[in-house]
């Protein structure tokens, strides 16, 4: 299991003293989808939202405690999969008091004949439901994420874009040989190259297409580009 995921939390709450709002989200580009639960049981009070509007979430989790008859001081313990969103959510609700779990997709307990594809996510109802046995004790239905502090999250985005910059230099490289290889040709690509695609000949002695050419410079600059955008973020970090 990857270091940065626990089987299980110390969210469990002293039920038996003091009601628990129950609240699981299933975050989509353009709208988000909430469940209310006050425990096992009943249905769950579904809802759906505009994705990202903090005021109407609140305003929503306010209402699902009115409308389940719990106090408006009661404890909030809440769930998502790990995605776009990141840890944005999870620090906002956290300002608000509440208690969030990010859930780890990969490790979500499915029935083996319905396997799961990596983008579809769970139903909203699903998740309440799993939120609900976790909380209770079942250690086995999850893994949760362990969220990084703000300046944690900040240096691996600093790797991963290092990363992404390099890939990009590559695929330009390897579009450039792609380019050539279908007129029969091999040149490595440094420094001297854009003089020496100026010079290069086909089998028949005539020179690359002018097309061809250009489509490499291109691709030349965009490595060019990406390798130089790589060394600025080395020398920042």
């Amino acid at each position: 299991m990857p270091a940065n995921l626990r089987p299980h939390s110390n969210l469990r709450l002293a039920t038996n003293e003091q009601p628990v709002l129950y609240l699981a989200f299933e975050l989509g580009w353009d709208s988000w989808k909430l469940a209310f639960a006050t425990g096992p049981g009943p249905a769950p009070r579904q809802r759906e939202m505009p994705a990202r509007d903090v005021p109407r979430l609140l305003q929503e989790i306010a209402e699902a405690k009115r409308r389940l008859r719990l106090p408006a001081d009661c404890p909030v313990v809440s769930c998502y999969e790990a995605g776009r969103d990141s840890f944005w959510l999870h620090r906002c609700l956290a300002a608000h008091g509440m208690q969030n779990l990010i859930v780890d997709s990969a490790s979500i307990e499915v029935n083996r004949r319905q396997r799961r594809a990596k983008s579809d996510n769970l139903d909203v109802g699903k998740l309440l439901s799993m939120l609900l046995r976790y909380v209770g004790g079942e250690t086995k239905v999850w893994s949760v994420v362990q969220v990084p502090t703000p300046e944690e999250e900040d240096a691996r985005q600093l790797h991963r874009e290092l990363i992404t910059l390099s890939h990009q230099a590559t695929e330009h490289t390897n579009r450039i040989k792609g380019l050539l290889a279908g007129f029969g040709l091999v040149i490595e690509i440094d420094r001297h190259f854009p003089k020496k695609l100026k010079e290069l000949r086909q089998w028949d002695g005539t020179l690359v297409p002018r097309r061809c050419s250009s489509a490499c410079g291109v691709s030349l600059n965009g490595s060019r580009l990406s390798t130089a955008k790589r060394g600025g973020f080395s020398s920042s970090a």
